[in-house]
C-alpha cells in the first residue's frame, strides 16, 4: 500500500464529485485525489500507470460498467492485486444483498455516503486515518 499514492475515487455524479473534492481540499490530505466518472476510466488509469494509488472509492451504480465490475477487474488483474490497494464502496445505498456480494468479493469497506455535508466529512476523515495507520504486506 503506497500511503502517499493518490485517492482514486470512481464517481459519476458531479455534485458528488464536487462535495468529495472540498472536502478532501478542507481535509488538506498530501494524497492527490484522481476522479473518474466511470469504472473504464479508472481501469484504465489503474493499468497504465506505475504509481500505487493509496486507495480506490468507488460508487456502484454506474454507466459502461458497474462498481462490481470494477472491483472484479481490479482483484482478479495479478498486477493490481499485488499492488495491496485498498479497495472501498462509496454507495448511495445499501441493502443487505449489496453488503454481502462487497465483502464476498473482498472489499476492503462499504460505506454509504451520508446526505450530510459535516458527516461525509468526517466519513472521509475517518477512512483516511484508518487506512493511514494500517499496515500491508507491501510495506515487508
Amino acid at each position: 500500500m503506497n500511503k502517499d499514492g493518490p485517492v482514486v475515487v470512481i464517481e459519476d455524479d458531479e455534485n458528488d464529485r464536487l462535495m468529495l473534492a472540498h472536502i478532501f481540499e478542507q481535509l488538506n490530505y498530501k494524497n492527490e485525489i484522481v476522479f473518474f466518472e466511470d469504472g473504464n476510466a479508472a481501469l484504465a488509469y489503474l493499468n497504465l500507470t506505475d504509481i500505487i494509488p493509496f486507495l480506490i472509492l468507488s460508487d456502484i451504480n454506474m454507466p459502461k460498467i458497474s462498481g462490481f465490475e470494477l472491483r472484479s477487474r481490479v482483484h482478479t488483474n495479478e498486477l493490481l492485486h499485488l499492488k495491496c490497494i485498498p479497495y472501498l464502496f462509496f454507495a448511495t445505498n445499501a441493502n443487505k444483498k449489496l453488503v454481502v456480494d462487497a465483502y464476498s468479493m473482498s472489499v476492503q469497506g462499504f460505506f454509504v455516503k451520508p446526505n450530510n455535508y459535516k458527516k461525509l466529512e468526517s466519513t472521509i476523515r475517518t477512512i483516511m486515518d484508518y487506512w493511514q495507520e494500517c499496515i500491508a504486506p507491501s510495506e515487508y
